[in-house]
């Protein structure tokens, strides 16, 4: 039992769950932190419950000691943590992926936002294919037309034309997309083939937990015995080294048997950090086709598809301004349009230029002015007189450490990426590294007002 206010308690371990969350990003979170369950805190004891002995090391090695400070930051009561091994943890998570995969499989109708697992006869391995997810409702333009055309000949080849298919680019221009695209098409074309598609985040997960359990020979058998594997955003094994092993080995197995692969990251084979110098070469064997970001003719097509699907009205000259507005991404597009047509349902009010400036003025204010870590980066790095290469190696001199560390607290703080992000763009540092300066510049501020001016005027002159 939480001794004393169990409500203040359970608030704080939310709040703490939020943080480690923004802190390690949501792949980490997911995988790692959010089984951890709090049992008890009693006598300045936090009480902590895992599954599994390999996820309470993993923890322990990576986790505890920023658990420990936030923790004491949030009680100044708690002076220890401990992380327990529950197995009926480990049969409640089992449980309800049970109970998640017999609901998507329960036969119901196809609504039209549903999704829906792909045949394999293990659907626990699967993701889930998204029905709007088509070729017929993906809109091509200049941008995205060699990635288009690349899955299509994919999905439609009797034969394999090009292994592995490799689509790269940034976050919501379409890669997820075309790969549910592909697994659709081959579907309904050829229902006895076999297809799994998920994210490389699974797969490592599912591999972590065949080690775990003694169950590795079900799972090589079950990867490499697929004709279609799809894995997206394959950087998430960056660093991986024993899953990157055994994706390697998979992947050698398919193109041996002259099986399909189609594979999504955010970057090309070339420039993926912590990845193997042979799986590296692997994926770039076939064709790799990157994903621009979008032109203002793409977007204004992207729109207008949408507002059709959608059934709703929207003046050419909305479309227009909103095409011009937000270019960050697809999905931001899309939401949008969602946004709009949502407001203008329940509130029962014209879609205007202006109707469209108030429900959007976040969205709006954030494509105006989008800060990079490499713009970041730039501007300190001339601010302070050091070079730009300065910035990712390993040089400890004060006159390079300190701006090094002043560019990671203006990333922390303009953007919204994760600390492990962050620490990759400063030559592969642990988030830790990332960390510890961003307290130190918070420290050095409050005693030394010269730093902070600079710190202030690198402020304005990045958010101008």
């Amino acid at each position: 039992m939480l001794e004393r206010d169990e409500g203040a308690v359970r608030a704080q371990w939310a709040r703490i769950r939020g943080r480690l969350r923004e802190e390690f990003g949501d792949a980490a979170f997911r995988t790692w932190l959010k089984p951890v369950t709090l049992r008890e805190l009693r006598g300045g004891v936090v009480r902590l419950a895992v599954p599994t002995k390999f996820m309470r090391d993993w923890v322990e090695t990576n986790y505890l000691d920023r658990l420990r400070m936030l923790w004491t930051g949030e009680n100044a009561a708690v002076r220890g943590i401990d992380i327990a091994i529950e197995a009926a943890l480990a049969r409640a998570i089992a449980d309800s992926e049970a109970a998640a995969d017999g609901a998507a499989d329960g036969g119901a109708p196809e609504a039209a936002g549903e999704v829906e697992d792909l045949a394999t006869d293990r659907g626990d391995f699967a993701g889930r294919l998204d029905p709007r997810f088509t070729f017929e409702n993906f809109v091509v333009g200049k941008p995205n037309e060699l990635a288009h055309a690349a899955a299509r000949r994919v999905a439609e080849a009797a034969t394999v034309p090009f292994n592995p298919l490799f689509l790269y680019g940034g976050v919501g221009l379409g890669k997820t997309h075309l790969m549910h695209a592909i697994a659709w098409h081959v579907r309904r074309r050829e229902p006895s083939k076999r297809v799994i598609y998920l994210s490389a985040e699974k797969f490592m997960f599912q591999f972590v937990k065949a080690v775990r359990f003694k169950d590795t020979m079900a799972f090589k058998e079950q990867f490499r015995s697929v004709d279609l594997l799809m894995i997206d955003d394959v950087q998430f094994l960056c660093g991986k080294d024993s899953t990157q092993e055994e994706f390697f080995y998979t992947f050698n197995a398919l193109v041996d048997q002259n099986r399909q692969i189609v594979i999504s990251a955010d970057k090309s084979p070339s420039d993926l950090e912590g990845l193997e110098e042979r799986m590296r070469s692997r994926l770039g064997w076939g064709l790799v086709a990157d994903i621009h970001p979008t032109t203002y003719e793409l977007r204004l097509g992207i729109l207008q598809t949408k507002a059709e699907q959608l059934g709703i009205d929207v003046p050419t000259k909305v479309v227009e301004f909103l095409a011009h507005k937000i270019t960050s991404n697809v999905r931001e597009l899309e939401g949008a349009l969602n946004r709009i047509s949502a407001h203008a349902s329940l509130v029962g009010r014209a879609v205007t230029i202006e109707t469209a400036q108030e429900v959007l003025h976040d969205l709006l204010r954030a494509n105006d002015r989008r800060i990079t870590i490499e713009e970041i980066q730039k501007r300190v790095a001339e601010h302070f007189s050091i070079r730009m290469a300065d910035m990712h190696s390993a040089r400890r001199a004060r006159a390079v450490a300190r701006p090094r560390q002043v560019a990671m607290y203006l990333c922390k703080q303009l953007t919204p990426r994760s600390l492990p992000e962050i620490g990759r763009k400063f030559g592969g540092r642990d988030h830790t590294t990332v960390m510890h300066a961003v307290r130190k510049i918070e420290e050095l501020r409050a005693s030394d007002p010269n730093l902070s001016e600079d710190i202030e005027l690198l402020r304005r002159m990045l958010e101008t």
